[in-house]
Parts: structure tokens; sequence; C-alpha cells
């Protein structure tokens, strides 16, 4: 009998190397029966997670050490085994805000600092006019899309947490929001930006690289507990989502992904934008590509790397949602455990490449907080 593993999915393409490992077979061949259930929402992977319904989650990465840290909730030492994605992400405005954005701008609208001083200006217009704060949506305070979003907001001189409202919104309910003018914009992964763009109430401004690049995205989370328990069966885990990132990134393969992925118990958007977006095509009016738009993890990118944690702490520092220690900086460091991958893989791989953003500080990984104070005597 196959030992079963249950892992908790939230419908994004960067679920895909999970999705295909189970429905392509490459987990059966690993001896896994690969149990994947679709969530709405990313605290319910987390409870369902820390209280053990799932051995392992398809997980926002700087929730992997926000829950090993115990940030915010219950501590629930997790182990980031694999990063299924970088990049991925996108910051989408009502076509609204849009127009205004593009009336403020004092450049070219596709430089995030050119759109981020000109949203300074529309909400500062708004103050003195006494209207409601702009409201943007992301998808959870630990999450790569909340520090893109305030990483592009802080470079225009918008401070996020006085200037405008940042909310929660589950990913699938992005687009419900800024059609109901609910929301103003959006930062989420795919196809929720491309979903919004065909469905003519949201236009896509910048993609998340444009912010960030690479940016940690998705982990194959594991309870440590599980990890340390049977170490064979996470490698063998790991080669099925290695496989499955090799079937899905290859071109000839885009048609049946996106087939596959648009089931209503997958990720349930049409096959076509879906399949557009694997090319790096947001937009049904553009045949061009974004290159890196979306990465999957690979024997090189799909390694997870202590840097990588450092950088992601590093933002939770920056915007106060951990106190400065030496201690949780080196927990973080540790939640992204490649021994696993190593193993699963019989190499060690080169370094990643570094995290860049489009301004600000350049990042060490062993100077945390002289990156933080950076930015505060800016």
């Amino acid at each position: 009998m196959k030992p079963r593993i249950i892992i908790g999915f939230i419908p994004l393409l960067d679920a895909a190397s999970l999705l295909i490992a189970a429905d392509k077979g490459f987990a059966a061949r690993e001896g896994i029966d690969l149990e994947l259930v679709r969530e709405v929402s990313w605290s319910n992977i987390r409870d369902r997670l820390a209280i053990g319904h799932y051995d392992a989650a398809h997980l926002l990465a700087p929730m992997a050490i926000a829950a090993t840290l115990g940030l915010s909730h219950v501590r629930t030492p997790l182990i980031a085994a694999m990063n299924l994605a970088a990049n991925g992400n996108a910051i989408t405005v009502s076509p609204t805000l849009h127009a205004r954005l593009q009336e403020k701008a004092t450049g070219d609208l596709a430089d995030p600092a050119v759109s981020a001083r000109a949203l300074r200006e529309i909400i500062r217009d708004g103050e003195r006019r006494g209207e409601e704060p702009l409201t943007f949506g992301m998808t959870f305070p630990f999450s790569t899309h909340n520090y893109q979003l305030r990483y592009w907001m802080a470079e225009g001189g918008v401070d996020p947490d006085r200037d405008l409202r940042l909310v929660v919104v589950p990913p699938p309910y992005m687009v419900e929001n800024i059609a109901k003018e609910q929301l103003d914009g959006f930062c989420v992964g795919a196809p929720w930006n491309a979903v919004a763009a065909d469905a003519g109430v949201g236009v896509i401004l910048h993609p998340g690289r444009a912010i960030v690049h690479p940016a940690p995205e998705k982990t194959l989370a594991l309870r440590a507990a599980f990890a340390e328990r049977d170490p064979q069966l996470v490698q063998a885990l790991i080669r099925a989502c290695l496989a499955a990132a090799e079937f899905v990134k290859a071109p000839e393969n885009r048609a049946e992904v996106a087939a596959l992925l648009a089931r209503p118990d997958r990720v349930g958007v049409e096959a076509e934008i879906l399949h557009r977006t694997l090319d790096g095509r947001l937009s049904a009016n553009t045949q061009s590509e974004i290159p890196d738009y979306l990465i999957f993890g690979d024997r090189l990118s799909g390694r997870p790397d202590p840097a990588q944690a450092a950088w992601l702490y590093a933002q939770m520092r920056r915007w106060e949602q951990a106190a400065p220690s030496q201690e949780q900086a080196a927990q973080a460091r540790r939640a992204f455990n490649p021994g696993c991958f190593d193993a699963a893989t019989g190499a060690v791989a080169p370094p990643p490449s570094p995290i860049t953003a489009f301004a600000g500080p350049d990042f060490d990984s062993d100077k945390v907080e002289e990156y933080v104070s950076a930015f505060a005597t800016r």
C-alpha cells in the first residue's frame, strides 16, 4: 500500500507542480498516494496544517517562516522543503484608478517609481477633498503580495499603514471585489490578474517581477515532525514535484497542463487564460511575453536557500511584523532547509540569484538589521 500524503492548495497557477504531480502520475511513480485538497484562503491552510489535517501545503513562502516563529498565530514548526515557484504576482488596479494614475504620471507609467509617485499625488488630492482612502487587496499579511505592494507604495512616498487601506482577500475573490468597486487595486498571483483584465474590471499595472525579482513566492511546506519522521518520503515527494515542474515548463505540454488545471477541482479558470499565462502573456491583447513572469521550481531554482528566508524575514522586520531578534532571524533561515532537496536530487545547487528590487538598498542576507535601518534613514 502506497503511503498517503494529504496536501492543501489554493487555486493558483503556481500550484501546478503539485497538481500535475498528482494528475499525471509523477507522485504515483514515486510510490506516493497524493491527495490534494482545494482551499479558498491561506488562513484555512495554515490552521489545518497546524492541527495536522494536512501533512504538507502549497504555502506562501513568508507564511512558512511566520508559522515557525509563531507570529500572529500558534507556533507550528515547518520546513520549506522546496521552492514551488518564484514571481507570478502582479499589481492590478481598477480602470478608474488607472486613468487617474495616467493623469498624474510624470513619466512612463510602466516604471514603478513613476506610478508610485502618481499614487501619492492621488492620495494627497483625496485627503484635501475629504475622500475615503483607497483600498488595496493582498492575500495575507505574511505574503510576498503584501511586501511587493508595500515596497512599491513606500518608494513613492506612500505610507501603506496610514495613507490607504490594505485588506486581506482570498485570491479567488479578488476579481469579484474589484468588479464591485470594493477594491481599487490588488496584488495577487496568476491567473487572477489576467482574469480581471479579460473581464474588463482591472488593468495590470506591474508584474511582480518589476518590483522584486526573483521573489520567493510559494513553497512546499511540511510539518517539521512529518519531515523528520519520514525523510525518504519527503524526498520522493520532492522528486515527483521536480518531474512535474519539468513537464509544466515544456512548451509542448502547455495546452494539456492548462486543460488539466482548468478543472473545477483544480484552478477552475478557462484553459485559454491559463495557457496564455504559462506563456508569460497576461493580456489577451498582446503577443509580448514577460520574461520570468512565473518561475516554476526546478533542480536549480527549486532549492530553498536560507538567504531567501533572510530576505523575507527582513520584510517582516521592516513592517514591524517581527521584533529585532538574532534568534528569530536564525530560526527563519533554518526554516528554508535544503537538506531534503539536496538528498532528493543528489547534488547541491549553486546559490540562488540575488533578490533585487526596483529601488532601495541592496540586500545582504548577513546584515538584515542594517538593511532594515537603511529604509528608516532614507
